[in-house]
């Protein structure tokens, strides 16, 4: 976030419009919502969700239109395969699958296999798009599919657990994966999301031990990739950054269609820019654009290596494209701290007021935003609104960037002894996942330096700017102030500070 000192500042105008009831409360008030609009659907209420139409027999098609048929047949099989097996796929071809499954929920009301497809279908478009509708839409179609063929209904719970990573409730997302792991041990798409939920609830054990799983099953070329890239994402949790590399490029080259491929070259662009490599990140997520031009991350990352180029102009038009493509608090939040580093406050408030629109939508949703509310807060809100929020969420599912923001906004509001505690978990490899984040090493060294922990601060601020000089618009300005306060000098000079 943006903080360039250790005091708390004035409190802004808050996230939400009125103080938040109790955490408890509002969490529970706001599930009993979604349970009552969710629980006891069954497939034929559920289909007043689609709009019927009288069937109509269809004329025999004529020659030319044969190969139209078989061509839209293959896109569907395709879309299908990849919904199933958790492999990105286009947004045309998941538009022309979800209109496919419709129809086929509105005539075979107890098919549970195409509301399985469908219900995930809904969550791989929304993760394309950031239209959030789908979370509830998803969830009454793979409820659905549950009552129609029963709780040994391994599509249905992986599809569920897919959609409780999306919303960021990894409990649940636990729960239903496991007993989607259970119904069939050797799917390997239920290890991925499994994977997820256990690096959401800070139980890195449980993580490698589900990848070593994943990785011993004897799976096709086809889904190869996938794994890989899956294992690239561990390694890079572990801080084993050249494994990491290694994987997601290799997954890259043996991928089968371009979305899939767009997806682990952004991956690599990541990877690339968490070493500050701004050069190899741009390439790496321009790359993924041409391939898919729907891809969710690349025009974000591509704003954000720019930036640190000093291509500030081009930076936020990326940035503009990312959000007309796919509106995420996160990225509306990063462009508005762009804009506050280059002085353009007026941008910057617009970017943060659309930031809070889209978190209300979220939540609406049934997304557990209280990780980006929580940041958002610390450094530009509530400070206390920080505090209370991140503390739950710790209680509820203490991942390490849960522990990193609930540290950051500790020292905030000032209490820096717990702070630090906090930091540590997120920053030491022995507590944590072992990631190398400029970011947290960042937040450790100035809670560390307003303890008077003069060498750890300067050794973890250090650290910051030597795992990515570029971290941040606001905040490497501040590191390398901080260094130079306490008597040494940052790492790259011949960078501007």
């Amino acid at each position: 976030m943006c903080a360039l000192d250790n005091r708390p500042s004035p409190p802004a105008t808050s996230l939400l419009p009125e103080p938040a009831p109790p955490r408890r409360r509002g969490r529970v008030l706001r599930r009993l919502l979604v349970v009552a609009l969710t629980g006891g659907v069954a497939a034929g209420g559920a289909l007043m969700f689609w709009p019927h139409e009288r069937h109509r027999t269809a004329p025999a098609p004529a020659p030319g239109s044969r190969a139209q048929a078989a061509a839209r047949a293959a896109v569907l099989a395709a879309a299908q395969t990849a919904v199933v097996n958790g492999l990105p796929a286009t947004l045309p071809d998941l538009g022309t699958l979800i209109g496919a499954r419709e129809a086929r929920v509105r005539e075979q009301p107890k098919d549970a296999s195409a509301w399985a497809v469908l219900g995930a279908a809904y969550v791989e478009r929304a993760h394309r798009t950031a239209d959030t509708s789908d979370y509830p839409r998803a969830e009454r179609a793979l409820q659905t599919s549950l009552k129609v063929a029963g709780r040994n209904n391994t599509e249905a719970l992986g599809g569920l657990a897919g959609l409780a990573v999306a919303r960021r409730d990894f409990p649940a997302a636990k729960r239903f994966g496991e007993e989607a792991l259970k119904t069939a041990p050797k799917r390997w798409s239920a290890y991925p999301v499994l994977i997820d939920a256990y690096n959401g609830l800070g139980d890195y054990k449980a993580a490698r031990s589900a990848l070593d799983r994943l990785t011993a099953l004897k799976v096709g070329a086809d889904v190869k990739p996938a794994v890989m890239a899956r294992a690239s994402a561990v390694y890079r949790d572990r801080g084993w950054r050249e494994d990491a590399v290694a994987q997601v490029t290799d997954a890259a080259a043996a991928a089968r269609t371009p979305a899939e491929q767009a997806a682990y070259l952004c991956q690599a662009g990541q990877l690339a820019w968490e070493r500050g490599d701004r050069e190899d990140a741009l390439r790496h997520f321009r790359a993924a654009e041409r391939l898919d031009p729907d891809q969710p991350a690349a025009r974000a990352g591509e704003g954000r290596a720019l930036a640190a180029l000093g291509r500030t102009q081009e930076a936020l038009t990326a940035y503009q494209g990312a959000l007309a493509h796919r509106p995420t608090p996160q990225v509306a939040l990063e462009l508005a701290e762009l804009y506050e580093s280059l002085g353009m406050g007026q941008q910057a408030e617009s970017q943060y007021a659309l930031m809070r629109t889209q978190v209300r939508r979220e939540l609406a949703a049934g997304v557990d935003d209280d990780l980006v509310i929580g940041q958002y807060e610390a450094d530009h809100g509530d400070v206390q609104e920080a505090v209370e929020r991140l503390t739950a969420e710790w209680e509820r599912q203490p991942g390490i960037e849960v522990a990193d923001s609930l540290g950051w906004a500790l020292h905030r509001a000032g209490d820096d002894k717990e702070a630090l505690r906090y930091a540590s978990v997120a920053t030491d490899s022995t507590k944590g996942g072992g990631v190398r984040s400029a970011l947290y090493a960042f937040h450790r060294g100035m809670i560390e330096r307003d303890l008077d922990l003069e060498a750890p601060a300067r050794r973890h601020l250090q650290d910051a700017l030597r795992i990515n000089p570029y971290f941040s618009p606001l905040q490497t300005p501040a590191a390398r102030t901080a260094l130079t306060a306490l008597g040494d000098q940052p790492p790259n000079e011949e960078l501007p500070g």
